[in-house]
């Protein structure tokens, strides 16, 4: 989950690749860590039905699977839960696991309230710098659209981190199961995204591996807040700036620099791409990428070689070509060209971007076209091409969130 000390970029075809797909197949993940059948179990799912003849699972049935899987990585892991933490809150079902960290869902003996404890080991080095890095910066935060600490126990060789359960799904999966999509939808989205972002860059923090997997809806209603989630890569940069980063913090953070090569690499800004010093300007770069995929469930970037993939970032180059674009009005794209801008320096704040014509007026004046066919489609492509792939060309999500140069 952190950063390494490697000068290697992380690997986009191989690496970034199936945590691209994560972000686009609503149902099921395929981490790194599952055995092969496990994972070609995963890929059976609706996305990749083969055609109609083929065996299908309904969403129900896939559901059941993993609720049944969950509760067997619970019960798996609840042994080594320390006694405290146990007394406290009751194990439920496992819900995802990490380099150094499992995630389980679990309930407050007491209030009967679902949490979700993230158990990091923190005997190795690595374990230490991860934990003590999300710590630092969630203790920090408290906001409606940012991921809440509740409480922490720390031990010799664990940390458990007790946080707010977000059960209403990802960004995408949100999009996917409307069945009718709109501009305005994708604004009601991101306006919530926004002012999460824009608390953390106020505070000095850089998220640095925004997508929409680490945006998770807090329940399953309409009304529901979206949530910034996954503080693995963030850095809070009050404490460090003098120390590691050599910059000064002022005016929201926008002045300080970092050098950590870090991320997913199909969101990486230019500046990253390039090991360049970056602010927190890069969180803006990985918000235009997620704004392009919400509305035509395609990527901007989007290439089989790394080498590729890494030269379109650096250029800058990317088309608003193919469906659902024409249906898309000139503003949303504004949105998009004023935030996929190669130079940080003239890239839309998040302060910036929330007062955007298009976000403010929640696209009052754009097409209300439902967009939902075009995105699913582009979505099951993707997902499809995704599935055709080698096992030996993709690794899980754990090794595409990378190494690099260290900060300073």
């Amino acid at each position: 989950m952190g950063c390494g000390s490697g000068k290697v970029l992380p690997e986009a075809s191989k690496k970034g690749y199936v945590s691209v797909v994560q972000s686009l197949v609503a149902f099921g993940k395929v981490r790194d860590d599952d055995d092969p059948k496990e994972q070609k179990e995963k890929r059976g799912g609706l996305w990749f039905s083969a055609g109609v003849d083929a065996p299908r699972l309904t969403a129900d049935s896939q559901r059941q699977r993993r609720r049944e899987r969950r509760r067997d990585g619970a019960a798996k892991y609840k042994d080594k839960f320390e006694p405290r933490v146990t007394a406290r809150y009751d194990i439920k079902a496992l819900i995802g696991r990490g380099s150094f960290s499992r995630v389980v869902r679990v309930e407050h003996r007491a209030s009967r309230q679902p949490f979700a404890i993230k158990m990091m080991e923190v005997e190795a080095p690595e374990g230490r710098e991860v934990c003590d890095s999300e710590l630092a910066v969630l203790r920090r935060v408290s906001h409606a659209n940012v991921i809440q600490l509740t409480e922490v126990f720390q031990f010799p060789q664990r940390v458990y981190m007790v946080l707010e359960l977000a059960t209403g799904g990802e960004l995408l999966d949100r999009v996917v199961g409307r069945g009718h999509f709109t501009e305005r939808d994708a604004t009601r989205a991101l306006r919530m995204v926004l002012a999460g972002v824009g608390y953390l860059h106020n505070l000095g923090i850089t998220h640095r591996d925004l997508k929409p997997e680490n945006l998770l809806y807090y329940h399953p209603g309409a009304d529901s807040r979206l949530l910034v989630t996954d503080f693995g890569l963030a850095t809070f940069t009050g404490s460090e700036v003098s120390e590691t980063d050599g910059g000064n913090q002022s005016g929201g953070g926008r002045s300080w620099s970092l050098r950590t090569t870090c991320g997913t690499p199909e969101y990486m800004a230019p500046e990253v791409v390039l090991r360049r010093p970056y602010s927190c300007a890069v969180d803006m770069w990985a918000l235009g990428v997620i704004a392009y995929i919400v509305l035509s469930g395609s990527m901007p970037f989007d290439e089989d070689s790394s080498t590729r993939l890494y030269r379109s970032i650096v250029r800058g180059k990317y088309s608003f070509h193919g469906n659902p674009w024409p249906s898309v009005s000139n503003s949303a794209k504004d949105f998009i060209l004023r935030l996929l801008v190669s130079d940080p320096a003239t890239r839309l704040t998040a302060e910036q971007a929330s007062r955007h014509p298009w976000v403010v007026t929640m696209a009052a004046s754009s097409s209300m076209r439902n967009l939902h066919r075009s995105i699913s489609q582009n979505l099951r492509q993707r997902a499809s091409r995704g599935s055709s792939r080698s096992p030996s060309s993709t690794a899980g999500p754990g090794d595409a969130r990378s190494a690099g140069a260290g900060d300073g």
